[in-house]
């Protein structure tokens, strides 16, 4: 292999490898999620197009001009004459070149409902899509807020093992020794190696977690995945909601985009059964138009120049008998009517049990939190005291691996309950709308 395509190989390899290091709070990586979502981007364009489709039924009520113009070549017919007792008269010459311009003003003046249904449709539309959008937003912030969290916790773990390796290294150490004085038996330091092994591959897979969870962060975030991201935030201790159920469920109902948003769809379902009913109504329609010819069939003698003439009518157009499409539009736009009024009575259920698992969870991780943080400080006691007792020979080696144990758990059950109340406040947040 020549010296070019081995430096070759290893700036590749370097490129591939090589991580960037950025440091964020947690509000940091909600801004940077929300700037590089394309998901909320896509969310975007849907409310940028519903507004413009808004313009568009807006215009439809409005007068509208339209410009049209015909080039006509006739073949060759002998002109039209009279024949009289004093001689022949050309009536009607032949104009073999035709040319048509013509400017047409219309302005709806009754449809039934059906311009101004559209219009509130498109209305509707676009404060459904706002709302969409403002939910596509909640959910990609408890999104972050989740993989925020899920990597300090794995980072925390990785700390806290690492931290009981160190401890069972030393006890290793130390029955050692001890079995080389006589006072611990081969069996014993056996099972302090075994319970090292133990803590060694808990270790690896702590430390392959943090590599997961960093991955699984910087793609919620949308930056490259070999980005390392140091996590500056920290866990904060509170109370639960002081806010009451009934007050949170009110909430909800007033702010969750979903609501909001089904809420507008019945109203765009209420503007639909306005625009199938217009079928039982005529449509009458001001049309002007103003004709640029040459020649102006409405002058005579017809002549090849061009002339401008106008005319106004009234245009009304009513269907007598369409085999009752009308009223099956009507039914068809009830039975939808119907079916949204159903989604959103059934959606205000779900979100009322939503709130309430939420506020339970949060007040009950928080009650496991202190539980847990008074677990640390005992399990701390019992292996300082566990520990000095061992050295001294009053305590067996048993003992010793039970308070390590013991301490590991409650550090991580410690750790995790603060995490779980992060992620709970963090649910009912999204789950009242905030």
């Amino acid at each position: 292999m020549s010296k070019n395509i081995i430096i070759t190989m290893i700036m590749i390899s370097s490129m591939m490898f090589a991580q960037e290091k950025l440091l964020l709070t947690i509000d940091q990586a909600v801004q940077t999620g929300l700037e590089n979502s394309k998901t909320l981007k896509s969310s975007q364009f849907k409310v940028i197009a519903a507004e413009a489709k808004t313009s568009e039924a807006n215009a439809s009520g409005l007068p509208s001009l339209k410009l049209n113009a015909v080039y006509t070549r006739l073949s060759d017919l002998p002109a039209s004459t009279l024949t009289t007792p004093f001689g022949k008269f050309e009536i009607s010459p032949s104009i073999l070149d035709n040319y048509t311009m013509k400017a047409t003003v219309q302005q709806p003046l009754f449809t039934g409902g059906k311009i101004s249904g559209a219009r509130d449709i498109a209305e509707y539309s676009y404060e459904a899509s706002k709302e969409d959008f403002k939910k596509d937003k909640s959910d990609l912030i408890y999104n972050i807020k989740s993989a925020y969290w899920n990597l300090f916790r794995a980072n925390e773990f990785k700390k806290m093992v690492d931290e009981n390796v160190g401890q069972i290294k030393a006890h290793a150490t130390d029955a050692e020794n001890m079995m080389k004085q006589g006072l611990l038996t081969n069996n014993d330091l056996l099972k302090v190696q075994v319970q090292l092994s133990d803590a060694l591959v808990r270790q690896i897979d702590a430390k392959n977690n943090v590599t997961l969870t960093m991955i699984a962060l910087n793609n919620t975030l949308g930056l490259p995945l070999t980005t390392e991201i140091e996590i500056l935030s920290q866990l904060q201790t509170g109370n639960s909601n002081s806010n009451d159920i009934n007050t949170l469920v009110k909430k909800a109902v007033e702010n969750r985009p979903e609501i909001l948003g089904m809420n507008a769809r019945l109203k765009m379902s209420e503007s639909n059964l306005s625009i199938a009913r217009s079928g039982w109504y005529p449509q009458i329609f001001l049309v002007g138009n103003y004709n640029y010819l040459n020649p102006n069939q409405r002058i005579f003698p017809s002549k090849n120049e061009f002339k401008g003439t106008w005319d106004v009518s009234v245009s009304l157009s009513y269907d007598l008998w369409n085999w009752n499409t009308s009223g099956s539009q009507s039914t068809q736009a009830e039975a939808q009517l119907s079916q949204t009024e159903q989604a959103l009575s059934q959606m205000k259920d779900g979100i009322l049990l939503e709130v309430t698992q939420s506020y339970l969870t949060l007040n009950q991780t928080n009650e496991r939190a202190a539980v847990a943080r008074k677990g640390v400080e005992q399990a701390e006691e019992n292996y300082r005291v566990t520990n000095e007792r061992y050295k001294k020979g009053l305590n067996v080696n048993s003992d010793l691996l039970d308070a390590e144990v013991a301490l590991l758990q409650a550090k991580l059950n410690y750790t995790q309950s603060l995490i779980d109340f992060e992620l709970s406040n963090a649910r009912l947040a999204r789950s009242i709308g905030e």
